[in-house]
């Protein structure tokens, strides 16, 4: 299978290499790697174009693409992205994120190897994720992990899998793109929404044993945290209903605010 990853960007020069470097150094052939940019002003398209010519130059098998034009925020260049992707699988790599290992996405396709032997085909792919610093040093491993038997009531408790450690199959993908009315939440949204489309394909979701991303501390929603709470709160009472939502933020608003 081809995976494609997508990573959007805006003016982000100083945190985009790594997160290339890191699509670069990957064993796995059969890459598609969509750079979303929304007109930034910086070094970000010459930084991406050197890592375009980079790949061509070495005869990699990975493929690079390059689209810059004004957009409406982050989930309206995600939305972009699903709408190029060729790949069988996608993911979205933050500028700033990184892949693990030079190995990371074999381990994504040796599981989706093993659900295929045996005769499912996967709506998600998903693995654990480690929170590192600009500095690339390891912080801690993320507090929400992911259970092994995954279902879309799963996250009522919590985003329990990173966004950027979701694969998700493309053709599903598609069919339930970004919700535009959330600012910061709508990562959560679409992942349960994924979840539930995966379910009603009867297409299971899979666990990958492994941390997948390297996820860069201080993302949009935690700088934004008491809206993103707020939306957060909206999302899951849409899918879980207010009772359940209600219980679960009582226990969510007791915890301290680094644990949330």
């Amino acid at each position: 299978m081809t995976i494609t990853i997508i990573t959007c960007t805006y003016n982000a020069q100083p945190v985009l290499q790594r997160t290339l470097d890191s699509v670069a150094r990957q064993t796995y052939p059969n890459v598609e790697h969509l750079i979303i940019d929304g007109c930034s002003a910086d070094g970000t398209l010459a930084m991406a174009e050197a890592y375009r010519q980079q790949q061509a130059t070495a005869h990699s098998r990975h493929t690079v693409k390059i689209f810059s034009e004004k957009d409406n925020g982050l989930y309206d260049a995600m939305n972009k992205g699903l709408l190029k992707a060729t790949g069988e699988y996608l993911v979205f790599l933050n500028a700033g994120d990184m892949l693990p290992t030079p190995h990371t996405l074999q381990q994504v396709a040796d599981a989706y190897e093993e659900w295929r032997a045996g005769g499912r085909e996967p709506g998600v792919l998903y693995g654990d994720t480690d929170i590192v610093d600009n500095e690339q040093r390891f912080i801690e491993h993320r507090r929400l992990a992911p259970p092994d038997n995954l279902t879309w009531r799963s996250f009522s408790k919590g985003m329990l899998v990173c966004h950027q450690a979701f694969y998700a199959q493309t053709a599903i993908a598609r069919t339930v793109p970004y919700n535009l009315h959330y600012r910061y939440s709508a990562d959560v949204d679409w992942c349960i929404r994924v979840m539930r489309e995966s379910e009603r394909l009867n297409r299971p979701l899979c666990r990958v044993h492994h941390v997948v991303v390297n996820y860069l501390a201080g993302g949009m929603s935690i700088k934004n945290h008491r809206a993103s709470l707020a939306e957060r709160f909206n999302v899951m009472r849409h899918h879980y209903g207010l009772a359940t939502t209600l219980l679960m933020h009582a226990v969510f608003l007791f915890l301290p605010k680094k644990l949330r």
